[in-house]
């Protein structure tokens, strides 16, 4: 390929970090996170916010039935008409599902943490059930935020004058966000619920309702009843906020601020069929989501043999047995609007893709040696097809990478990139350093479900060289073939000294693409350095020498099975906006 060099390209210029990403803050009611059980699905909320390049601020209230399971327990052993210490013991709800909220989306590779009541520093005043506030210490929150993606907070309490904790009415969580949002002076709020917005009159009691898609706060405090705390509309209305109420299972919002428009007739839908191939750790991950996710329809999975037992998380061989077929076609006769693919093989990946492609189903792919033999080709026939293809998950893992290039690109020119790529061998690199063995490193790989029964792709670095290929795609528009780009192998004859990682590195060198893949001990970025276990890490240089940095974890079910689903939810939302057109 023209402008290629077998070169070892000289480590990226130093360079100075773009601008923080914006924050938003985003509010999980008891009807969307009802009981721990629904943590994975708002963690994937919360992941296709970090994934635009935001930081995410996401209140919770407690588990369904727990406020008022604490409240009547707290006014069993305390006084009726005074009880101060109430509160305190209430908010406890909020804290433990924050707690299990941060837990799932740390399974899925984002960087998050959580913040008590009192570390929140919501001041309020007035009633101990019913207070307001009125002022935040942020000094701990802009602390959380300069250190995570992720900050998950416990909505409805906050702390008095006099150090007690206080609550903010019932739905104060809507109340501890629209604060929050007002005083980080952000624009607008997120609020996801499990209704698809506000409507004219009840769709319970008249299926002619119609629903709004844009609605002052006038309009909201007099038609929307529960949807939305009133006192949390008076700040929204006092602030200028913009309230979006986003419906969780069809992405639906009603925009609320000083605008209007008149409400429409709401279409019906039916659920997404969705067919995967792949039942492995990927794809068996992703199904496990899937099967109990009542937005969509599995209509097909793609194994190699039906008779083998899969380990798919909750789903029963009986469940699971129709699903099952062993060819192409059997696989898109059935119909689905998106497949998602999580193949191994490189041939069959890429043969499945274009298939479904030329029958216009729209693509998912976590299979970098399948995309990366053609990426630009097999965009092409998506075009000329109506269908879409995406491949987040083909890289990076949990780590948002072909986003993050994509946003830098789209700001100016890229000049190049560093990464570390594969999780299997970054987690055998650590325990390396550790001192443990290179086959008692290897197991645990296994183990942990990183390496491969035949792990020679990651320890010959093909599969890095892939990611690069594929990355250098988002940032330049060509890719260096494979045989171009030096690889260094890890074995059990050479280990490499503490400290090693599997660094690559791309760049743009006089008009020639220069790439490698090379397992370096010094001269890194602390970036790379600071790196532990499967974590990945990217940082794009830009022409102007400013920086993006994307890192999370770059192996496992549950962090790739993660970022497949965000590109299945982006294909939806798609899908879904054509069929409301």
């Amino acid at each position: 390929m023209p402008g290629l060099a077998l070169l070892r390209p000289e480590p990226l210029p130093a360079a100075a970090a773009r601008d923080a990403a914006p924050v938003v803050v985003m509010k999980f009611g008891s009807s969307v996170l009802a009981g721990p059980a629904d943590a994975p699905a708002v963690a994937s909320d919360i992941y296709a916010e970090v994934r635009r390049g935001r930081r995410v601020i996401a209140v919770v209230s407690a588990f369904a039935g727990e406020t008022d399971r604490l409240l009547a327990e707290a006014r069993a052993l305390g006084l009726a008409h005074d009880n101060p210490l109430l509160p305190a013991y209430v908010v406890q709800g909020e804290e433990r599902s924050a707690a299990l909220a941060a837990l799932a989306c740390d399974r899925i590779g984002l960087s998050a943490t959580t913040l008590s009541v009192r570390d929140l520093g919501i001041a309020a005043e007035g009633p101990g059930e019913h207070a307001r506030p009125v002022a935040l210490d942020r000094a701990a929150l802009d602390r959380a935020l300069d250190r995570h993606e992720v900050v998950v907070v416990p909505g409805f309490g906050a702390v008095a004058t006099d150090g007690r904790v206080v609550l903010m009415g019932r739905g104060g969580s809507d109340l501890t966000a629209l604060f929050l949002a007002a005083e980080l002076g952000l624009d607008h709020v997120q609020l996801v619920k499990d209704v698809d917005g506000l409507y004219d009159r009840d769709p319970n009691a008249d299926p002619g309702a119609r629903r709004y898609d844009r609605a002052s706060w006038a309009e909201a405090k007099a038609l929307g009843g529960g949807l939305v705390q009133p006192d949390a509309l008076d700040l929204a209305e006092a602030r200028r906020l913009r309230v979006e109420v986003r419906n969780h299972a069809d992405g639906h919002r009603t925009v609320i601020g000083a605008g209007s428009a008149p409400p429409r007739p709401v279409q019906p839908s039916r659920p997404l069929k969705v067919a995967v191939a792949g039942c492995g750790v990927v794809g068996g991950g992703a199904l496990a989501r899937l099967i109990a996710d009542r937005r969509v329809e599995v209509v097909g999975v793609l194994v190699r043999d039906p008779a083998r037992p899969r380990d798919v998380p909750g789903v029963s061989a009986e469940a699971l047995a129709p699903l099952l077929v062993s060819d192409i076609p059997a696989l898109l006769d059935r119909e689905p609007d998106i497949l998602l693919e999580a193949l191994s093989e490189a041939e069959a990946g890429h043969a499945l893709i274009r298939a479904a492609l030329q029958r216009g189903v729209d693509v998912a792919s976590a299979n970098k040696q399948a995309v990366s033999r053609d990426p630009a080709g097999l965009l092409a026939l998506a075009e000329a097809h109506g269908a879409r293809l995406l491949w987040s998950a083909s890289v990076g893992g949990g780590a948002p990478m072909v986003e993050a290039l994509r946003a830098a690109r789209a700001q100016g020119p890229v000049a190049g990139f560093e990464a570390v790529l594969n999780g299997t061998v970054n987690f055998m690199l650590e325990r390396l350093g550790d001192g443990a063995s290179f086959d008692a490193a290897l197991a645990e790989a296994r183990a942990a479900g990183f390496a491969e029964e035949d792990p020679s792709s990651d320890l010959e670095g093909l599969d890095a060289a892939a990611k690069v290929r594929l990355l250098a795609f988002e940032a330049f528009g060509v890719m260096p073939d494979e045989a171009d780009i030096p690889r260094d192998i890890l074995s059990a004859d050479s280990p490499p000294a503490g400290g090693a990682r599997q660094l690559c590195r791309c760049r743009m060198d006089n008009g020639r693409l220069v790439a490698e893949v090379r397992l370096v001990t010094d001269a890194m970025d602390p970036l790379f350095a600071a790196l532990r276990g499967e974590e990945n890490a990217l940082k794009v240089i830009a022409a102007d020498g400013s920086a993006v940095r994307r890192r999370g974890r770059g192996a496992g079910r549950w962090a790739t099975a993660e970022s497949l689903l965000a590109d299945l939810s982006d294909l939806a939302a798609r899908r879904l906006a054509l069929r409301n057109a």
